[in-house]
């Protein structure tokens, strides 16, 4: 796997070396897959996000490594990002959120007796 540097955010040449894609196509993807939207700066640069990178890292992956097309990596993706944001909207009852803060600060006040 790829290792991504430990950085907030990264310019076009930079996300370019570590995909080992050419500008063009990421500017090419960017227009293709809703999901990659780089900021840009006061000089119109691209600066792209760490999951700017991996959502690149995982369409090239599909699309050289798995074969997939075009359209197929894009509805793949989709598929992906409905599927987080599906887990993300789970709603849990009030009286579990509570449950498990409870027995968390229980736990901390253990180890902060255990530590005096």
């Amino acid at each position: 796997m790829t290792r991504i540097p430990d950085r907030l955010y990264f310019k076009i040449g930079a996300v370019s070396r570590i995909a080992d894609i050419k500008p063009y196509i990421l500017r090419y993807w960017e227009s293709e897959f809703d999901i990659i939207k780089p900021q840009k700066t006061n000089t119109n640069q691209r600066v792209y996000t760490r999951k700017d990178v991996e959502l690149i890292l995982e369409i090239k992956r599909l699309i050289q490594k798995e074969k997939f097309t075009l359209e197929g990596a894009k509805k793949r993706i989709g598929a992906i990002c409905r599927e987080k944001n599906r887990q993300l909207a789970m709603d849990f009852p009030n009286r579990e959120y509570k449950k498990a803060l409870k027995q968390i600060k229980d736990d901390l006040s253990s180890i902060k007796r255990m530590l005096r």
